[in-house]
């Protein structure tokens, strides 16, 4: 078994890159992450103020990875 993520990195990634989905790349959530990404890149970047939008309520939000374990 893998060991938890870590919240503090998941947070930054958030806040950082989270217009890209960094941040749930990191946490395994890879259909949201995807989406960010398109959102982002398919706009032209025009659309990256949304992704950083929804990257910053994930952060206040998301506590669990992918797989239903606690970040720590």
């Amino acid at each position: 078994m893998a060991p938890p993520k870590n919240r503090v990195a998941y947070i930054l990634l958030g806040i950082f890159l989270g217009f890209f989905g960094a941040h749930n790349f990191y946490a395994g959530y890879t259909a949201r992450a995807i989406a960010q990404l398109c959102i982002t890149i398919c706009t032209l970047f025009f659309g990256t103020i949304v992704s950083w939008i929804w990257a910053i309520v994930e952060v206040c939000t998301v506590d669990r990875d992918s797989r239903n374990v606690y970040m720590v």
